[in-house]
């Protein structure tokens, strides 16, 4: 349940929350077909489980439907994901996850949305046990765009964050 509202949460500028997914999803399609793979499944060490590797086509079917939508959903978009379609892709990442037994890799790959989750929680948290706000507003986002930086400056460095955690997710592959 959580991972579907942390990708509601993100969707709050143009692109911000689809190119964390697509990049999620795009590693999942790796991890689904390794697992799903038996001499790659042994070779790093990962459980195998049958079957996985037929997740690839969701994977990529996300990633498509991705990079189609964020040409209208940049800066400034034309069409707006909307909580139908972020808590559907979150709850689809959520699946993944699970279905690949790489819960903890979620974390970190979505670490994007687990920080948007967490400066919310901290922000009604601190406003009802202090009366105080810790951010400007929530989630994070808002709270740099109203410190002054320009919205497609944070929407790209929101994606260089997400990048660097979807490598080191990836990463994890081998270091078991």
């Amino acid at each position: 349940m959580v991972p579907r509202n942390a990708v509601n949460l993100t969707d709050g500028l143009d692109g911000l929350a689809i190119v964390p997914t697509i990049m999620v999803a795009g590693a999942f399609a790796l991890f689904a077909y390794v697992t799903g793979n038996v001499n790659f499944a042994g070779y790093l060490n990962i459980p195998y489980i049958a079957m996985t590797s037929e997740l690839v086509v969701v994977c990529t079917a996300i990633v498509g439907a991705g990079l189609g939508f964020l040409w209208f959903n940049t800066y400034p978009a034309q069409v707006f994901m909307g909580d139908v379609g972020s808590l559907a892709l979150g709850a689809a990442l959520g699946v993944i996850a699970v279905l690949v037994r790489q819960e903890l890799v979620l974390f970190i790959m979505g670490g994007v949305f687990v920080m948007e989750t967490v400066s919310v929680i901290l922000q009604v948290g601190s406003y009802k046990m202090r009366g105080q706000r810790i951010f400007r507003m929530a989630p994070i986002h808002h709270h740099y765009e109203l410190k002054g930086r320009p919205e497609p400056r944070v929407i790209v460095r929101f994606w260089i964050i997400s990048f660097i955690l979807v490598l080191i997710g990836l990463a994890t592959l081998k270091l078991r």
